[in-house]
């Protein structure tokens, strides 16, 4: 009853194409180091002038809005906002859990 399918012309290509391309290898797999270009490292800098501006105007900020508005990631505007809490230039009002809420000191 059953059997096995005749297979087109086209399907018996493609079979063929794949068998040759596997041939040309010779060896398999490609090395994990070799090839490729190199990823650039970026480090990305906060304009501390425009970030205080922002955090001035701003009853309170996040660390979201400020990479928002800065135009940088959120990992730099983090990083500028822990260290001005250090600094003393800005004071951590509230938030939780890593989502903090950010307020400029009064002077």
């Amino acid at each position: 009853m059953g059997g096995t399918k005749k297979v087109t012309a086209a399907k018996q290509d493609k079979a063929q194409g794949t068998k040759d391309a596997k041939d040309t290898k010779k060896g398999g797999r490609k090395d994990k180091g070799e090839g490729g270009p190199r990823k650039a490292e970026i480090t990305v800098m906060v304009n501390e002038s425009e970030a205080m501006k922002i955090i001035q105007n701003a009853k309170v900020v996040t660390v979201h809005d400020l990479a928002r508005q800065t135009g940088v990631k959120i990992s730099a505007a983090n990083k500028f906002l822990i260290e001005s809490t250090k600094k003393g230039i800005v004071k951590r009002v509230g938030g939780y859990s890593g989502h903090h809420i950010y307020q400029a000191v009064s002077s």
